[in-house]
């Protein structure tokens, strides 16, 4: 008798930074993956991975990616500070979570999701020593102004209660910021790319961050798959840095020197927001904007040990996450060594 076929794992955002790597992983563990996609990709293609375009807020698209799958890996999203960029990040995060669910729940036999979240939602503070776990309430508050993060509290809130209300397995995972090799469209590691080229001179004193290897977030991913439990989220993240402590380290494997750190931070605000509004007149990208002033402010530190004790994930070391990244970050642009 011939062993029945694998059943599909769908997995959307594919061709995003983290998406990469997840679907990496996947196949190599022999797994047929299926991504639903606006457009295919070569990437995607040399991997052997079944693509399927349209657009997850659409449910001709849901249904046509979501037949025969018996999990769903729901990374799409888009990542911007802009303002502006508000109602399209609503629409993708809210609105697709809410019609991929809503579609999956009509199958004849639901898959089970992990929703791909941020640690923003619950990790970030006003005080220097905090260190946020999942018993951590949303940070709407604090978040109100910074579209992203506000966008992935409602995408959380949304897929915890359709899975409550529909009857679906769903989990949530919280990566911190996301590091390493491959972030082509530089939407996580932009603040890298900024220091590996020289165009950070200086930063505002105060404020902590905490980073994960993408590699490491895409394993973290698989493992709450297997072993997390529906309707609870996992915090992924590999070190607490104060932001003098992580951009002098960048900046020494990249061979250039580190930022300045001013303090006085009303007065470095009001400088940033000039700054800002001039650069983007010319349509050109400041050094610093005002947005980033305001969240690097903040201490973003991260507890990951539920993950570590529930799902069995672990972390590589913080410095070869860094120097993997910058490493990466010069030999796409031709900078440094590489030139």
């Amino acid at each position: 008798m011939l062993n029945a076929q694998p059943r599909v794992v769908l997995v959307t955002g594919a061709s995003g930074f983290l998406g990469k790597h997840l679907v990496k992983q996947l196949v190599q563990e022999g797994r047929r993956v299926r991504a639903l996609c606006r457009t295919s990709t070569l990437h995607l293609e040399k991997l052997g991975v079944e693509v399927v375009c349209g657009d997850v807020c659409a449910p001709e698209s849901c249904h046509q990616a979501l037949d025969g799958v018996s999990e769903v890996f729901h990374l799409a999203g888009r990542v911007s500070p802009k303002v502006e960029d508000g109602p399209d990040m609503y629409r993708l995060h809210v609105e697709g979570t809410r019609t991929l669910l809503s579609v999956a729940s009509q199958m004849n036999d639901a898959p089970r999701f992990v929703v791909v979240s941020t640690s923003g939602t619950i990790a970030v503070s006003r005080r220097e020593d905090e260190i946020s776990n999942e018993d951590c309430a949303y940070r709407t508050d604090t978040v109100s102004k910074w579209p992203y993060y506000l966008s992935k509290i409602y995408q959380e809130q949304t897929a915890f209660q359709l899975a409550e209300e529909l009857g679906l397995e769903v989990i949530v995972v919280n990566p911190s910021l996301l590091l390493g090799p491959g972030d082509d469209r530089g939407s996580s590691t932009g603040i890298v790319e900024k220091i590996v080229r020289g165009r950070m001179p200086f930063i505002p004193k105060g404020g902590g961050v905490a980073f994960v290897d993408a590699r490491d977030a895409a394993d973290g991913t698989i493992l709450a798959m297997k072993h997390g439990k529906s309707g609870k989220r996992y915090l992924l993240s590999a070190s607490n840095m104060t932001l003098e402590a992580f951009m002098g380290r960048l900046a020494r494997l990249a061979e250039v020197p580190s930022p300045r750190t001013i303090a006085g931070q009303v007065a470095f605000k009001r400088a940033t927001k000039v700054l800002d509004g001039v650069f983007r007149r010319f349509e050109l990208e400041p050094p610093i904007d005002y947005q980033s002033v305001e969240m690097a402010e903040h201490t973003w530190y991260v507890d990951a040990s539920l993950a570590a004790s529930q799902l069995g994930w672990k972390a590589r070391a913080a410095q070869e996450t860094l120097a993997d990244t910058v490493r990466d970050m010069q030999r796409r642009h031709g900078l440094g060594r590489f030139k």
